[in-house]
């Protein structure tokens, strides 16, 4: 299956009180009724290149057949030290992210 996404980012937000890690980009799923999630991915190595897999979900029930632009996000509370995100979708490299946002 071809899938297509745009707008990546990955961010590290080390502002006081609130540190976390997100990704964040759009999907262009099938048909209204497809909810894309990423996770994160049991496959990880030593690097600090953290690997996410993405997810589509059908809903029960009907939907429009068009294709659907949704918005996708995975987060994680705490201090992070990620130096960028692969993005896969059956087993396949879909994105790769090198250069991530840092805030403080």
């Amino acid at each position: 299956m071809k899938i297509s996404t745009k707008g990546w980012t990955a961010q590290i937000n080390r502002m006081p009180g609130s540190p976390f890690f997100r990704t964040f980009g759009t999907v262009t799923v099938a048909n209204s009724g497809v909810t894309p999630t990423l996770v994160r991915s049991a496959k990880q190595d030593k690097s600090f290149d953290l690997r996410l897999d993405l997810k589509l979900q059908d809903a029960d029930g009907v939907s429009l057949q068009v294709l659907t632009d949704k918005d996708v996000e995975y987060k994680e509370l705490g201090d992070a030290n990620v130096s960028s995100v692969s993005i896969y979708f059956e087993e396949q490299l879909l994105h790769r992210i090198d250069e991530v946002l840092i805030t403080h």
